[in-house]
């Protein structure tokens, strides 16, 4: 399955779902006159417990919760399921809904949340 690239601008925050990159030496997208910040899951240091995303298998379909505040400051913005042939569900969210996602059940799916503060996380499906 093709790993699903997020980058991030450090100064104002844009972030882009990256179909291709560049492949050229010191090139890459630019968002404020820098380079974009590739987003690695898992990697901020914060609860693992509340970012994480859980998932269900019930009657053919993916039922994905991520245990975490909605606040209007802190929240989960998006949930991403990543499937291997290619096709991918984003539920966008906002503060006070649910953070919850979910789509048909296809084995070595890969969920992404992407929570505010504490950007990316994954969990794989099997």
């Amino acid at each position: 399955m093709k790993e699903l690239v997020i980058k991030k601008c450090s100064h104002c925050g844009a972030i882009v779902k990256v179909m291709e990159d560049c492949k050229c030496e010191g090139c890459g997208i630019q968002c404020c006159g820098e380079e974009m910040k590739k987003l690695t899951p898992n990697s901020v240091d914060a609860a693992v417990e509340k970012h994480i995303p859980t998932y269900e298998i019930k009657d053919e379909k993916i039922i994905v919760k991520v245990n975490h505040v909605m606040e209007e400051d802190h929240f989960i913005e998006w949930i991403t399921i990543a499937q291997p042939n290619g096709i991918e569900k984003t539920t966008y969210l906002k503060p006070g809904e649910e953070p919850t996602a979910h789509c048909k059940y296809v084995p070595g799916s890969v969920i992404y949340a992407y929570c505010n503060k504490h950007e990316l996380w994954k969990k794989e499906v099997e």
